[in-house]
């Protein structure tokens, strides 16, 4: 099970939080800061999998990966596979770059409704659900429709002998 989605920027300032199981705010803030430094002190060498069970308990992993200024991170547990979990990752990061071409920091930070929506359609409450970028992306277009259409001005027609009581 999915864990959180953290996105970051090069200096650990978090633009994309999700936690799955309830953290509170203190708690949130202080996994963020030492996600941070964890990462900060890993050389470029090693491996994006790493073990996190001292921040979220036994069998926790977290895998991350660093797109220019952005750091994704995805933290579950011993029932997903980190490779099928890197997979998801790349799916996420096509999907943005796709509903944003070339998706940058600031799409995330002005857009963050429409990221949360493109996430809720890949991971809902710690599972995932759709592992197909096309198919999250038809979603999100279809979602952004039907925004579109309630927010037009709709007249309703009068219906004879109706009082309104």
């Amino acid at each position: 099970m999915m864990r959180a989605v953290i996105m970051m920027n090069d200096k650990g300032k978090p633009r994309l939080v999700k936690f799955y199981e309830h953290q509170p705010m203190e708690k949130q803030h202080e996994l963020i800061r030492k996600i941070y430094a964890v990462l900060c002190s890993r050389p470029e060498s090693v491996s994006n999998f790493v073990k996190v069970d001292s921040l979220f308990g036994s069998d926790a992993r977290l895998v991350y990966k660093t797109y220019a200024t952005l750091h994704v991170i995805f933290i579950f547990d011993a029932s997903e596979n980190e490779l099928a979990m890197l997979d998801l990752m790349q799916v996420f990061v096509e999907t943005l770059d796709k509903c944003f071409s070339n998706v940058c920091e600031l799409d995330v930070v002005y857009n963050f409704n429409k990221v949360h929506a493109i996430l809720d359609e890949i991971v809902m409450g710690g599972q995932v659900l759709e592992t197909s970028s096309f198919e999250v992306v038809k979603a999100v277009e279809d979602i952004s429709k039907l925004e579109k259409g309630s927010n037009s001005i709709m007249l309703v027609p009068s219906i004879p002998g109706w009082q309104g009581r």
